[in-house]
């Protein structure tokens, strides 16, 4: 580890995880005492990134995972061309850098899409802490493994639902993890473009535009251009579940 980075305080930490990945890798797994310790060790301060700026690129060595601690980011490929495809938005209380465990490198882009501030956790020091504590092993494993079900989920539900459930399904993803958050899982921010969502979800923009427009007719919801609030849940819930939907949560932790 870098002898200049800071070391997060311990209270510090315990009073940050509520809004923290961190809490799905100790709290979930009562570690306390010497392993929180251990944990907290391990873990470099935070650290900034404005709007546009790169946490990482395609190719870079795996040095870390990263949790975003505030703001949200989007992971992607690009290819020669320039075309992007969006794989994930991450919001509070996501780890980003899973992409780089099979080769050592980074295979997708990760950048913020606004002020936003990171924690970065070295991958060999939370290794080496992981064999020391058994119930961080198990914890971090599971949460590998619900990274990899929500983008086969994600996968399967762009193949197979029509646009107005797809739109449907992600701003239900984002409110069941605004209530995660124990944030106002009712007036959602968009940080993320028109043309972001529809490049995620494999639509294009004048159509997630449209279907906007039809859900806030509809009495669905009402839009303030990046404000969402949600007036009727009931029939958000409705609209996804109309050709029997893929759940796409990415925080179907508990």
């Amino acid at each position: 580890m870098d002898s200049g980075a800071v070391i997060l305080d311990l209270n510090q930490l315990r009073r940050s995880c509520a809004s923290c990945a961190l809490h799905e890798l100790c709290l979930p797994a009562g570690i306390y005492g010497d392993d929180l310790r251990q944990l907290d060790a391990a873990i470099r301060d935070k650290r900034t990134l404005e709007r546009g700026a790169t946490l990482y690129r395609d190719g870079d060595a795996f040095r870390a995972l990263y949790v975003v601690r505030s703001g949200s980011l989007k992971t992607f490929l690009q290819n020669e061309a320039g075309d992007l495809q969006i794989l994930a938005f991450h919001l509070p209380g996501e780890i980003l850098g899973f992409d780089a465990l099979a080769s050592n490198q980074h295979v997708s882009q990760a950048e913020a899409l606004e002020h936003s501030s990171i924690c970065e956790l070295p991958y060999a020091r939370l290794m080496q802490v992981s064999n020391e504590v058994p119930a961080l092993h198990r914890q971090l494993m599971r949460v590998i493994s619900r990274e990899m079900v929500a983008e086969h989920r994600h996968l399967v539900m762009m193949g197979r639902q029509p646009a107005q459930e797809r739109l449907a399904i992600f701003l239900q993803n984002l409110v069941d993890r605004y209530a995660h958050l124990s944030r106002d899982d009712i007036s959602l921010t968009l940080s993320m473009s028109r043309y972001d969502i529809a490049n995620y979800l494999g639509l294009v923009v004048e159509t997630v535009s449209r279907l906007f427009t039809r859900m806030q007719e509809t009495g669905v919801l009402e839009v303030n251009r990046k404000s969402v609030r949600i007036l009727r849940p009931d029939l958000l819930a409705e609209l996804c579940s109309t050709q029997h939907p893929v759940p796409m949560k990415r925080h179907d932790h508990d």
